[in-house]
C-alpha cells in the first residue's frame, strides 16, 4: 500500500490527507463502541487524520459526535493534535424557530451543542451545512467569523453553496480576515455536475475542496451489480438518498466502469477514488466506511499514479 499523501488546502498552512473519514453513516446512536473505535484506529494509522462530522449526523441526530467524542476521551485524547476534526450548522436539530438553517442563533447554539457532545473546546474546522434562502448572508458569515475569532473553532467552510453564493461568501469572509479554507460538495463518477461551475469558482477563490459520496453511496464498490440484498443502505426503507430504483437506473452505467476497472486491474473502488484525485482543486474525497477493510481499501488509492491517459478516455467515452 502506497503511504497516505497530504495535499495543501486552498492557500493555507493546513495539510489534508487525499482520503478524510466522513461519519455520516455507521457511527450513530445503534453502532457498537468497538467497531467505531476500530474505524478511528485504523484511519489514523493509515494516515487518514481527518475527521468530518455534523451535529445532525447519527441517527439520531448527534449522536455521532457523541460517539465521537466518548472515543476521542477514552482512547485518542493524546492524539488529539494529530487530528483534524470538522462539524457543521445548518440541517434541522431542534424544534422551533432557531433549530434550523443558517441564522446566527442557530448556528452558534449548534456549534456549543457539537463541542460539548464531542467533550472539545475548539474544532479544527466549522461549516456552514447548507445555504439559508431566509438569511442575509451577512447573518450566516458574522457567525461563521465568531466562531473563530471566539476560539471555538480555527478555520471555516462552506458547504453545499452554489457557485455565485460561495463567490460572494469568500469574499465576505476575506474582508473578515477569516478566510474560507474548504468548500465541500457531491462529486463522483456517477454525478459531475460540480465540474461546470463549483470546481473552477474553488480554483478562482483558492480555497480547499473536500468532495463527498465518492462512491454514490455504495454503488462504485458494484456492491449492487448482482441486486439489492438486505441490510444494505438501498434496502434502507428510511433511506433518502439510495433505494432499489436509483440502483436500477445506475445499473449499466456502473457495471460498464467495473468493466474498466477490470481491465486495468483495480477494484472499481479505486477507479473512483483516483479519479476524483486526478483533479488538482480537489485536496481531499471523504470516505465512508463500516469496517476497517473497508477504510483499508479505500486509503490504498493515496499516493498512486495518475490513472493512464487511455483509462480515462475510456471512462469519458461511456458519457456517464
Amino acid at each position: 500500500m502506497s503511504e497516505m499523501i497530504y495535499r495543501r488546502c486552498g492557500k493555507s498552512g493546513v495539510l489534508l490527507p487525499e482520503i478524510s473519514l466522513g461519519l455520516w453513516h455507521n457511527f450513530g446512536g445503534d453502532a457498537a463502541p468497538d467497531r467505531c473505535r476500530s474505524l478511528i484506529a485504523t484511519a489514523m494509522d493509515l494516515g487518514i487524520c481527518h475527521f468530518d462530522l455534523a451535529d445532525n449526523y447519527g441517527p439520531p441526530p448527534g449522536s455521532a459526535e457523541m460517539m465521537f467524542g466518548r472515543l476521542l476521551k477514552a482512547d485518542f485524547a493524546d492524539r488529539r493534535d494529530e487530528m483534524f476534526i470538522s462539524t457543521k450548522a445548518g440541517h434541522l436539530m431542534w424544534p422551533g424557530p432557531y433549530g434550523d438553517w443558517g441564522s446566527r442563533k442557530h448556528l452558534l447554539a449548534g456549534l456549543d451543542q457539537s463541542l460539548r457532545r464531542m467533550r472539545l473546546d475548539y474544532v479544527d474546522v466549522f461549516y456552514s451545512h447548507r445555504p439559508d434562502p431566509n438569511t442575509p448572508l451577512e447573518e450566516t458569515i458574522g457567525a461563521l467569523v465568531h466562531a473563530v475569532r471566539s476560539g471555538k473553532a480555527l478555520y471555516v467552510g462552506l458547504s453545499k453553496y452554489p457557485p455565485s453564493l460561495f463567490n460572494r461568501a469568500c469574499e465576505m469572509l476575506r474582508e473578515e480576515k477569516v478566510p474560507c479554507l474548504l468548500h465541500q460538495f457531491r462529486y463522483n463518477l456517477l454525478d459531475r455536475g460540480c465540474e461546470a461551475a463549483v470546481l473552477p469558482e474553488v480554483a478562482e477563490q483558492q480555497t480547499g475542496a473536500i468532495v463527498f459520496s465518492p462512491l454514490a453511496q455504495g454503488m462504485l464498490t458494484g456492491k449492487y451489480l448482482d441486486g439489492v440484498s438486505s441490510g444494505t443502505r438501498a434496502a434502507d426503507e428510511s433511506s433518502v438518498f439510495l433505494d432499489a430504483a436509483k440502483v436500477a437506473t445506475e445499473h449499466d452505467k456502473v457495471a460498464a466502469l467495473k468493466n474498466l476497472a477490470d481491465e486495468a486491474g483495480m477494484p472499481l473502488t479505486q477507479l473512483a477514488l483516483r479519479w476524483l484525485l486526478r483533479r488538482p482543486e480537489v485536496t481531499s474525497v471523504l470516505i465512508g466506511a463500516r469496517t476497517p477493510e473497508q477504510v483499508s481499501e479505500c486509503a490504498a488509492a493515496a499516493g498512486q499514479a495518475p490513472l493512464p491517459p487511455d483509462l480515462l478516455t475510456d471512462i469519458e467515452a461511456l458519457n456517464l
